[in-house]
């Protein structure tokens, strides 16, 4: 499957020729070539994932594949760097994810952003993104993911400011930088004190056991409690948790919102945000061998995660921030579904296997949701729901595709988020019945602020604008329609034939007790929602928010947990670390330096006189010399 290099080569050419040349095309042309260059990086990767799914198995599971592998750098005898391609079923199944959902964007983004000044950089930015993502799916060794990391972050903050001239969008965009920044300076600790105790950087070797004796001999070894292997793979969490926006690193996504709404759909809701649990699939079975405690504090992580963003959006009125901690709260229920794991077997891995389903159909129900809200958004010039109502009866369309996507997330039966998130309930109930309940009150309140969203768009208040809304072109209205017809569908691929925690054949049995629960549980919420907010008026969650007011205000505030970031980086970080460095640097060592340049200047003053040009004085300041040489002689025989 040499073939595959193109998957990398086609965007990161199409990047370097629209930002170099695009300003010279027409802004249709230049789009057009990113699109076309899409969409053959999508065939292949069909054709790949046609390909290495229909090839025979290998003692009963898929070959791990490497088709191009070169060394880059040599950091030891046995620590190297490499940069190439490595298939295997997560890697194929995001390949689809990733080029689908792009390649939708790209074809939806010729009408949303028609006119933008900026047009030919933006398409430049969409490429250079989908080849960062790209080379971290297929990297080869932790080192690549790393690099192709860190090159995604720098695209998403190029496409999340790319409305530069927009003071929120350029503090949204530096947010996003940052805060990811610091979680990953925990990634790359992570990698370091990985490699140091297994000598090696590639994926193959760490997972195919011929590093299992360092291992186990740096598991025996401990700091604070803990061995070094569970720290180093906690460090690289981390990292994951600030990709993936987990709690307490969260508070960038719904800011980023301020790009372009087909980047909301690209990057925080399909592809970029799975990155963390996408790093914790690549690392699972170092997880379950070396560190299970860890995985078990990464599904407490992630459930409560998912509850603490879910009541932010029962909220919120920005539907774009409703669907951002939407998305945070079902990043939670993929990293739940990792963490309730409890060994490789297809049965106790059973969250493995329900963690990437999820994460196939969020990807696709999600981004339709995003591109749905693009196409609201474009058809009355507002964000905010109260600027909405009634829009059903203008944008049939948008407003069949977005309803299927809402009973996708829901978990209403055929949809496939049913038959994803049903898995991931099974998983939870099966590690613990805490576990599962919370996972299934937050499906619950999934459910009830998804429908919330729906009726006040499509039904509701009816709001008078200045001009009639109107359904979304056809390159607007196609991806969503192909997006709806994926998620319709979805649900009944066998995934567990394909992905799975041991990559043997598992075929999925739907729990008919965790199935009626949670389906049960979905259509009270879309009850309580219809009867909340289908009617014009709204007198019950008026109500409610006034007799809790406290609750309603501070979910509102998304807890202030933006207001305790700022209170820690501007009153302990920059006032009580941050401020005395720079004085001492400012005083110490700058004071210090000149004061041996003060120092040197006075003393090249004091001298300077002795280069007179006299031979008069030469002579003298010779005698002197001579003399002072016998006299200190002198003194020392005597």
């Amino acid at each position: 499957m040499e073939f595959t290099i193109f998957i990398l080569l086609l965007p990161v050419l199409m990047f370097l020729f629209l930002g170099l040349a695009g300003h010279k095309l027409k802004p249709s042309v230049a789009g057009l070539c990113g699109t076309i260059s899409l969409g053959t990086v999508a065939v292949i990767s069909y054709i790949t994932a046609f390909q290495y799914f229909t090839a025979p198995r290998v003692n009963g599971v898929f070959e791990t594949l490497v088709p191009l592998n070169m060394e880059w750098l040599r950091l030891t005898e046995h620590l190297h760097i490499d940069l190439g391609i490595l298939l295997d079923p997560i890697s194929v199944m995001m390949l689809v994810v990733v080029s689908t959902v792009s390649f939708m964007v790209h074809i939806y983004s010729m009408g949303y952003m028609k006119g933008e000044k900026g047009f030919q950089r933006y398409y430049a930015f969409l490429s250079l993104f989908t080849f960062s993502m790209m080379g971290l799916v297929l990297a080869t060794n932790i080192f690549q993911m790393y690099i192709f990391w860190e090159l995604v972050g720098v695209s998403s903050y190029l496409l999340i400011g790319f409305y530069f001239t927009k003071p929120s969008a350029v503090a949204a965009s530096k947010k996003a930088f940052i805060v990811t920044r610091f979680a990953d300076l925990g990634f790359l600790a992570g990698i370091l004190v990985l490699s140091f105790f297994s000598n090696t950087f590639s994926f193959t070797e760490l997972m195919n056991g011929s590093c299992t004796s360092v291992l186990q001999s740096a598991a025996g070894q401990t700091f604070l409690g803990g061995s070094v292997i569970a720290w180093g793979l906690g460090l690289m969490f981390m990292g994951g948790a600030g990709k993936s926006a987990m709690f307490p690193f969260h508070i960038w996504l719904p800011d980023a919102m301020e790009g372009p709404t087909p980047v909301s759909a690209l990057i925080h809701a399909a592809t970029m945000v799975v990155a963390g649990v996408y790093l914790v699939a690549r690392m699972f079975p170092l997880f379950i061998d070396y560190a299970p405690d860890v995985l078990a504090g990464i599904a407490y992580i992630g459930a409560f995660t998912a509850l603490f963003s879910a009541v932010i959006a029962c909220v919120q009125t920005d539907i774009k921030r409703v669907l951002a901690f939407s998305t945070i709260s079902q990043i939670g229920f993929m990293i739940v579904a990792l963490g309730v794991c409890t060994g490789k077997d297809a049965h106790e891995g059973l969250g493995y296997m329900a963690s990437m389903f999820h994460l196939f159909t969020h990807a696709m129900f999600k981004a339709l949701l995003f591109l749905g809200a693009g196409s609201i958004i474009h058809a009355v010039h507002s964000n905010e729901m109260s600027d909405m109502g009634g829009l059903r009866k203008y944008m049939p369309i948008t407003h069949i595709t977005f309803l299927i996507a809402c009973l996708a997330i829901a978990g209403i039966p055929p949809f496939s988020g049913f038959f994803s998130k049903d898995e991931i309930l099974a998983a939870a109930f099966k590690y613990s019945s805490m576990i599962g309940w919370l996972m299934t009150f937050v499906a619950g309140l999934t459910a009830f602020y998804m429908f919330r969203l729906y009726y006040n768009i499509f039904w509701g208040k009816e709001h008078k604008h200045e001009h009639t809304p109107h359904e979304s072109p056809l390159t607007m209205s196609f991806p969503l329609m192909f997006l709806a017809a994926v998620t319709v569908v979805a649900g009944f691929i066998p995934f567990g034939t394909l992905v799975s925690s041991n990559g043997e054949a598992y075929h999925i049995h739907l729990d008919i007790v965790v199935a009626s629960i949670s389906v049960c549980v979905a259509v009270i919420s879309i009850i309580i929602a219809t009867i909340f907010y289908r009617k014009e008026e709204q007198p019950i969650p008026d109500m409610l928010g006034k007799k809790f007011r406290s609750l309603h205000t501070a979910a509102t505030h998304r807890f202030y947990i933006d207001e305790v970031w700022m209170f820690i980086t501007h009153k302990i970080i920059f006032r009580c670390i941050s401020t005395p460095i720079a004085w001492f640097d400012r005083h110490v060592v700058d004071g210090f330096m000149n004061f041996l340049a003060w120092s040197t200047q006075e003393a090249s003053f004091s001298i300077r006189g002795f280069q007179s040009g006299r031979v008069q004085q030469y002579a003298y300041v010779f005698l002197i010399g001579a003399l002072v040489i016998i006299i200190g002689l002198l003194l020392l025989f005597i």
